[in-house]
């Protein structure tokens, strides 16, 4: 029981490669670095929280974008198929809320997709 910093996102320089800083029962609590355009996935069994720490995320829907502010959230209900990306090369900190037995891209195998969360 101490307390974390999100400052551990000084730790690792990878993008779109979580990290992780805590578990909650069938919960994790990620850090991670975004630049650029991800991979559109979905999640069929789970839902996913981001949390804006540092810049702004464009989480892309087939029918919309929703910008996500600086100290924003936002869920991505299991089944929505959505794809984060960030503009103009910008480097977006975020912290994330997910179940762990979630795969990172879904069903979709990509290179960006990650097998292992580091603890850190």
């Amino acid at each position: 029981m101490n307390a974390i910093s999100i400052k551990k996102l000084s730790i690792f320089s990878e993008k779109w490669h979580p990290h992780q800083i805590a578990v909650i029962d069938d919960m994790q609590v990620l850090l991670a670095k975004l630049q650029g355009e991800f991979v559109w996935h979905s999640h069929d069994d789970e839902d996913e929280l981001f949390q804006v720490v540092k810049g702004t995320l464009y989480m892309q829907f087939r029918d919309r974008t929703e910008v996500v502010n600086e100290g924003e959230i936002i869920v991505v209900p299991k089944g929505v198929e959505h794809n984060p990306c960030t503009k103009n090369n910008e480097e977006v900190h975020v912290l994330l809320f997910e179940k762990r037995s979630i795969a990172h891209t879904g069903n979709v195998q990509h290179e960006k997709t990650q097998t292992h969360y580091p603890r850190i």
